[in-house]
């Protein structure tokens, strides 16, 4: 199992920015990060939870949410056992609490039904 913990979130002005971290751990059975898909997920309240970005194991492909795309950048550091997501240009609707999650496998996924390890999630505020 992996074990994941974000950091990062916080208040920020509408326009600003923030840098999301998820710090994890290797698997059990020594499967290494490097096979491992991670993604960033985020639910505000009275919402479902919602896709915001993917990373391959490799780090090679990153998928987004076209509600980020070209304002968010995911990537990781595998050696450092650690992914980010760096948020800029910032909304009031992306104010949520946003998770980092993993999935068995190299390959990114949209459905969070697709990842077996969840962070506990970090509170992300912009206000106007």
């Amino acid at each position: 199992q992996v074990q994941l913990v974000e950091s990062g979130g916080g208040l920020v002005q509408l326009g600003g920015s923030l840098k999301l971290s998820c710090a994890a751990s290797r698997r059990y059975f020594g499967r290494d990060l490097g096979r491992t898909a991670m993604a960033w997920f985020r639910q505000a309240p009275g919402k479902e939870r919602e896709f915001v970005a993917a990373i391959s194991g490799s780090g090679s492909y990153m998928d987004y949410a076209d509600s980020v795309q070209g304002r968010f950048l995911i990537s990781r550091d595998n050696a450092a056992n650690t992914v980010f997501l760096q948020m800029n240009s910032l909304k009031t609707e992306d104010t949520a609490l946003y998770y980092c999650a993993a999935r068995s496998g190299p390959f990114t996924q949209r459905n969070a039904r697709l990842y077996s390890d969840w962070g506990q999630g970090t509170q992300v505020t912009v206000s106007s």
